[in-house]
């Protein structure tokens, strides 16, 4: 195997945003913010407790760092030295693996293995030299299947110390996660093991999720990280095709990039993606399993594809007033807006578009590419030239065609 030699000088300038590297962007998220102290960069991670939005009408009770789930992502240049600071503020122990991450082995972060879990109410410190590139996470190593399960996981950037050629404009970092939460709970079932149903972006299910918003032109990239329990996620993006150009191993070498509409990315790694946005418009960019872009669906109940449940639904609603028979001619017809559910939860698909609800929700976004924009702010629903947009066809031009209906 071949040992990595990169970044091994101790007397590099700590990175600097702007002259070493382009910032990533977190939509619906944050960075770690760093102090510089004798040219070691200083971070803090607080695991706590707090209310997280998943979409609006559905609040749950999270854990995370810093207020936030998935945790601000920790971005620094190969060659930093990182002192981090972890307070447990949880109740429960703790601690951070630094996930892909070369680390000394008393840095791994494996309670009991490598260090001692982080007590209640107790702070430990972690400190490393950055010797790699590329795209890494971060998660606990102590009862992780709860604590995880409860939102605590994070992305950790680690830029090139030397400029890339060519150079991204817009470099976006997006954590893949899935949960367990009944309709009307406000905490995730951590013992759940195989039946999730939210599926969430940086920890937003659709319509809660930003868009990513890029100029006509520009060279994006999108890094992913999966830390779910069980799911693959095949990530498909419409309008587009890109390259896949690294892993958690790093940057991949050009001679072994993919072409790809849709990348894999498996429990436990990361992804990155890379393309020019040459065509204008709102690209949907979703996970291709058809369940995860649902919002908090479930298979116990029965299939009513084909079956008449006239007079069904009021005999039942005797017993149960907000009984409504579902899918009995299709699953759209639960994309209504003004579907009935249970407090804190959300309808099973959707959100409102340009020409009506979205009949997708869960691990779902959009790419916005304008040709001018005065800033990254979300810019509206995309403009389409005239006669660009799929209408009912006339009478007229099915005869023309030759059409019979």
């Amino acid at each position: 195997m071949e040992t990595d030699t990169r970044s091994r000088r101790d007397d590099l300038p700590p990175g600097e945003a702007g002259r070493d590297y382009r910032p990533v962007v977190v939509p619906n998220g944050a960075t770690l913010a760093w102090k510089l102290v004798d040219g070691v960069k200083v971070g803090h991670l607080i695991a706590e407790a707090f209310r997280h939005e998943i979409a609006p009408g559905l609040v749950i009770d999270a854990w995370g760092y810093n207020g936030r789930t998935p945790g601000p992502v920790i971005e620094a240049v190969e060659g930093d030295r990182v002192r981090i600071y972890v307070t447990n503020r949880l109740p429960e122990p703790t601690s951070v693996h630094w996930h892909g991450v070369l680390v000394p082995n008393g840095m791994d972060g494996v309670s009991g293995l490598n260090q001692k879990a982080i007590p209640p109410g107790k702070t430990f410190k972690y400190e490393f030299t950055l010797r790699q590139v590329g795209t890494q996470m971060y998660h606990p190593h102590f009862d992780e299947m709860l604590q995880m399960g409860m939102g605590m996981m994070g992305m950790f950037v680690i830029h090139p110390r030397d400029p890339e050629n060519p150079a991204v404009d817009r470099d976006f970092s997006l954590m893949l996660a899935e949960w367990a939460i009944e309709p009307g709970a406000r905490k995730p079932d951590t013992t759940e093991m195989t039946d999730f149903n939210v599926l969430t972006m940086n920890s937003r299910a659709f319509p809660g999720t930003h868009p990513l918003v890029v100029k006509r032109g520009e060279r994006v990239r999108i890094r992913f990280g999966n830390l779910g329990p069980t799911d693959h996620h095949p990530i498909h993006l419409h309008g587009y095709r890109f390259w896949i150009t690294g892993t958690d191993a790093g940057a991949i070498p050009k001679e072994g990039r993919q072409p790809a509409t849709t990348v894999l990315v498996p429990v436990g790694a990361t992804r990155d993606i890379e393309f020019v946005a040459d065509a204008p418009g709102d690209w949907a960019f979703h996970c291709h399993m058809t369940h995860h872009v649902r919002n908090q669906m479930g298979h116990r109940v029965p299939n009513m594809l084909g079956v008449d449940p006239q007079g069904l639904d009021g005999r039942v609603q005797s017993l149960l007033p907000d009984y409504m028979s579902m899918g009995t001619t299709g699953m759209g017809d639960m994309t209504g807006m003004d579907m009935p559910v249970p407090r804190n939860s959300i309808p099973m698909l959707g959100g409102k578009g340009p020409f009506g609800a979205i009949d997708m929700g869960g691990m779902f976004t959009i790419l916005k590419v304008r040709d001018d924009l005065t800033s990254y702010a979300d810019p509206g629903w995309y403009q389409h030239p005239a006669g660009t947009v799929a209408m009912p066809a006339t009478a007229e031009e099915l005869r023309a065609d030759g059409i019979k209906v």
